[in-house]
């Protein structure tokens, strides 16, 4: 008896420390809530946050798609969504997370999911804009099934370089290149939006595979929203220096580096910097001087 009685006060002594060490866990991290953290702005009810904020699901019929955007507006970061993407066929739709500012000469960093048939991949279609102009597309197959679960996209964007990420693999790179003349998004404070619309004019094959209203309504799911950036608010950084933030100075290693090359090799679709055919003129700029991470 005594034995059994020493076990119990023991896993007891464990389980007191692993709720302090859970405690303190949650006082220096964020945990998010769409109730906190986001505005449903359009959709007329088709976008829903469910199960006390941890969860946040987008719908497109007919009538109508929705998307929302954060409350707060951020300057430089490192910022996560989890997405699980429409199943089934969901040619003609898209689903959407992003950076933007406002206004026509925006800032903007593109994650776009084109919908396809049942069976066939999802394609990532990615975009910069700076000071309101865009044509950087690059796009890319997944390498998972992105309707069976929930993944990462994240965003590293620092004064120095824009990383697009899937679940901690890069698969994107746009670095400040303003010493050769070519715009970065630097000044402008970004919001985080999501969307999730229709655009069979063109997303699936380029408009050939048009959607399939009768498998309507089409759902796509967000969670575990986690923005680790200065919040931009009354014209000043909630970072009083922004350089101590592992973020701040943060670009690929090496293995990321090779981890890049494994993508591009293996699931790009397309590219902008080799597309000749659409520059006559010329390939833009930052594909000559930025070649390692936009080839």
């Amino acid at each position: 008896m005594a034995s059994y009685n020493y076990s119990i006060s023991s896993n007891v002594v464990v389980l007191l420390l692993l709720m302090l060490c859970t405690f303190g866990s949650f006082s220096t991290g964020s945990v998010g809530n769409f109730f906190k953290d986001f505005d449903i702005t359009w959709g007329d009810g088709r976008a829903k946050i469910l199960n006390n904020g941890k969860i946040l699901t987008l719908s497109l019929d007919k009538a109508s798609g929705s998307g929302i955007q954060s409350k707060n507006e951020y300057l430089f970061g490192k910022i996560d969504m989890q997405l699980k993407l429409v199943p089934d066929n969901s040619a003609g739709t898209v689903t959407t997370y992003y950076l933007s500012s406002q206004g026509p000469n925006h800032d903007e960093i593109d994650f776009e999911f084109l919908g396809n048939l049942s069976g066939e991949p999802y394609i990532v279609h990615t975009n910069i804009y700076t000071q309101g102009k865009g044509d950087r597309e690059q796009q890319f197959f997944l390498w998972f099934d992105p309707t069976a679960d929930f993944h990462t996209y994240s965003i590293l964007w620092n004064p120095r370089t824009i990383v697009f990420y899937i679940d901690g693999t890069p698969i994107r790179v746009f670095n400040n290149l303003e010493s050769r003349g070519i715009s970065f998004p630097k000044n402008q404070p970004m919001r985080a939006y999501s969307s999730l619309w229709s655009a069979d004019d063109w997303a699936t094959r380029g408009g050939l595979i048009k959607t399939d209203w009768s498998k309507a309504p089409f759902t796509a799911s967000l969670r575990n929203f986690k923005a680790n950036a200065c919040i931009w608010k009354s014209e000043k950084s909630s970072c009083k220096n922004s350089s101590s933030k592992p973020w701040s100075s943060q670009e690929l290693d090496s293995e990321s580096q090779e981890r890049l090359k494994w993508v591009h090799k293996n699931y790009m679709v397309y590219n902008y910097c080799q597309d000749t055919k659409r520059f006559p003129q010329g390939l833009p700029q930052e594909c000559t001087f930025n070649a390692t991470s936009n080839n």
